[in-house]
C-alpha cells in the first residue's frame, strides 16, 4: 500500500479550497501552509493565460526529510504516508533543508516542524484527506497507488503525468496531469516584489535570486502572481557554527602533530593553549547549535533518541569526542603529566579531521539545497580548519612570544590552507555547474549582491592581506608580530565567506 496525490492541473481552479479546508481540519496557523496554490502566469498582454499549481508534501518513497531528522520525529507509516511526531521535534530546521520542495515549515505556535500528513487522522478512519472532500472540481485525487483498481493508479498508468524535480532521487507520490514546465521549475519562474492581493515579506532574498532564467527551448516567460512565503531557514548562527567549528577543530589538528614532531616548542602557550582553544570554541559551536533550535530545551533528545541515518546525530557525538579529547589534553598539560599528553596529542588531527569534515555529510542531506551537494565541501571544510587553526595558534604564539621557527611553521600552514582554499572555491565557482539552481545560486555570488563582500572581504581581507602581513614578517624577520594582523584578517575573511555561503545557498526558491 502506497498512498499518494494526483492534482489535475486541467480542472484546477485556484479557488483555495483545499487550502482551507486544510487549514480547517488540521489547524494550521495563519502565515504557514500545509498546502498551497501558486498562480503562474505567462505570455504578453493580451495574449496571456494563468494557471494554478497545488503544492504540499510529496510523501517520497526515499524521503530524505526522514534522513535527517535527527530524533526521528519524520517517519514513512506502513501504508507509505510520510507522517511527523511533533512530541520528538526539536527544531533543528534541517528537514526544511532536506525537503526539495519547500513542504515543511516551523509551526509558530508549537515551535517544532509540521507539513501535510495526508490526513492521517481521517485516513486511519477510513475517510480521504479533507482537501479531497472539498475540491470542488475534483482536481484532486488521492488513493493506493498499488492498487490496480484505484483511481489513481488507472491516471498514473494511463496519463502522462509529471512529478517535480524527479533529478532529485525522492521518488515524489504527488503526481501532476496537464502540469505546464514552467509551473513545476521555480528556477524559470519571476517573482515580483508584490501580488494583487498581498505584499511578500522582505527576507533578504536578492532579486538576482528570484528573476526568472532562459529555460530549455527559449526564454521562460512564467511570472509568479500569486505564491506564500518561504522564510531562509539558516541565518548567521549557522553561519558562525561553521567558523567557531573551524577554530576548534583547527587548533588541536595543527597543534597536535606540530607540537608531536617537535615544531612547536613545549611550552604552556602551546601545550595548554591549544586544548583550551579547541575546548572554548566547541563549547561556543555546541551553544550556538543550541540555540538555533526552536525547542532549544529538546536538545538532549539528539542523544536519547537519536536517528542513526543522521549526520545531526553523528555531528554531535564527534563534538563530544572531541570535548572530552580537547578537556583531557588540557588536564594532562596542567597537571604535568607528559606520557598522557604526548599520547593525547597524536588524536589531534584525527579527531580535528572529524570534528571538521562531518558538516560536508550534513549539509549533503540538505538535499534541497543543491549548492550545498558539491563534492569539494569535504576538502574546503578541511582547509578552512587548517586556516582557522593556524590562525589561533599564530594569536596564542604571539601572546606567548613564539620563535621566529614556531611562527614560520604557522605561517606555512596558514598560507597553504588559504591557498587550497582558494583554488577549491574559485575551481567550485568557475567549472561547469550540474543544474540551473546551482548556476543561479553561484552568479548570486559571482556576479550579484554578495559579490563584493565576496572579493573585499573574503579574498582581499581574508586572503590578500595575509599574505602581504607573513610576506613582509617573513623579510623584516618580525614573522611573530606580522602574524597578529595575519591571523585576525584571516579569521574575519573566514566568516564572511561562511555567512555568504549559507546566505546564498538558501536564496533561490525551492517552489
Amino acid at each position: 500500500m502506497r498512498y499518494g496525490f494526483l492534482i489535475d492541473q486541467r480542472k484546477c481552479i485556484g479557488c483555495h479550497a483545499c487550502t482551507v479546508a486544510c487549514k480547517s481540519e488540521n489547524l494550521v496557523p495563519l502565515g504557514v501552509y500545509r498546502t498551497w496554490v501558486k498562480y503562474v502566469e505567462k505570455g504578453t498582454f493580451p495574449y496571456t493565460r494563468r494557471s494554478f499549481t497545488v503544492l504540499r508534501c510529496n510523501h517520497c518513497d526515499d524521503a530524505p526529510c526522514i534522513t535527517i531528522c535527527p530524533t526521528k520525529a519524520l517517519f514513512r507509516r506502513p501504508d507509505g504516508i510520510v507522517d511527523f511526531d511533533q512530541s520528538r521535534c526539536i527544531g533543528c530546521k534541517s528537514c526544511m533543508q532536506a525537503c526539495p520542495y519547500d513542504a515543511i515549515y516551523i509551526d509558530p505556535i508549537t515551535h517544532t516542524a509540521a507539513k501535510c500528513n495526508y490526513c492521517s487522522h481521517r485516513v486511519d478512519q477510513g475517510l480521504l484527506p479533507a482537501c479531497v472532500v472539498v475540491c470542488p472540481e475534483k482536481a484532486i485525487i488521492a488513493g493506493d497507488l498499488d492498487d490496480p483498481t484505484s483511481e489513481i493508479h488507472q491516471l498514473v498508468a494511463r496519463e502522462p503525468v509529471s512529478v517535480r524535480k524527479p533529478e532529485q532521487g525522492t521518488r515524489p507520490k504527488l503526481f501532476y496531469l496537464g502540469a505546464d514546465e514552467g509551473n513545476l521549475t521555480p528556477e524559470v519562474q519571476t517573482r515580483e516584489n508584490g501580488y494583487l492581493w498581498a505584499e511578500v515579506r522582505p527576507d533578504g532574498r536578492p532579486g538576482e535570486a528570484v528573476r526568472g532564467t532562459e529555460f530549455l527551448p527559449g526564454p521562460a516567460d512564467a511570472r509568479v502572481a500569486y505564491d506564500v512565503w518561504h522564510p531562509k531557514p539558516w541565518g548567521w548562527k549557522v553561519a558562525s557554527y561553521l567558523w567557531t567549528k573551524s577554530v576548534a577543530s583547527g587548533a588541536l589538528a595543527v597543534a597536535g602533530p606540530l607540537l608531536a614532531l617537535g615544531a612547536l616548542n613545549e611550552r604552556p602557550v602551546f601545550q595548554l593553549g591549544a586544548p583550551l582553544v579547541g575546548l572554548i570554541f566547541v563549547t561556543l559551536t555546541a551553544l550556538l547549535l543550541i540555540w538555533d533550535l526552536k525547542r532549544p530545551e529538546r536538545f538532549w533528545y539528539l542523544l536519547v533518541k537519536p536517528n542513526p541515518t543522521s549526520w545531526l546525530v553523528w555531528g554531535g557525538y564527534i563534538l563530544l569526542l572531541f570535548g572530552v579529547l580537547a578537556f583531557g589534553w588540557a588536564v594532562t598539560a596542567l597537571l604535568g603529566m607528559s606520557t598522557f599528553e604526548s599520547l593525547l596529542r597524536w588524536f589531534g588531527l584525527p579527531v580535528g579531521i572529524a570534528a571538521a569534515g562531518y558538516t560536508a555529510f550534513l549539509f549533503g542531506q540538505a538535499e534541497g539545497r543543491d549548492f550545498w551537494q558539491s563534492p569539494l565541501l569535504l576538502p574546503v571544510l578541511l582547509a578552512q580548519a587548517a586556516v582557522a587553526g593556524a590562525a589561533s595558534l599564530l594569536l596564542l604564539g604571539a601572546l606567548g612570544g613564539a620563535s621566529f621557527g614556531e611562527a614560520g611553521w604557522l605561517a606555512i600552514v596558514l598560507v597553504g590552507g588559504m591557498v587550497v582554499l582558494v583554488v577549491l572555491v574559485t575551481s567550485e565557482l568557475l567549472s561547469p555547474h550540474p543544474n540551473l539552481h546551482v548556476a543561479k545560486t553561484v552568479e548570486l555570488l559571482t556576479h550579484g549582491p554578495y559579490r563584493r563582500e565576496l572579493l573585499l572581504v573574503g579574498l582581499g581581507i581574508g586572503v590578500a592581506v595575509p599574505l602581504v602581513a607573513l610576506a613582509v614578517g617573513w623579510v623584516s624577520g618580525a614573522l611573530a608580530e606580522w602574524s597578529v594582523l595575519a591571523a585576525i584578517a584571516a579569521l574575519i575573511g573566514l566568516w564572511s565567506y561562511e555567512r555568504v555561503w549559507v546566505s546564498a545557498g538558501q536564496d533561490v526558491p525551492l517552489s
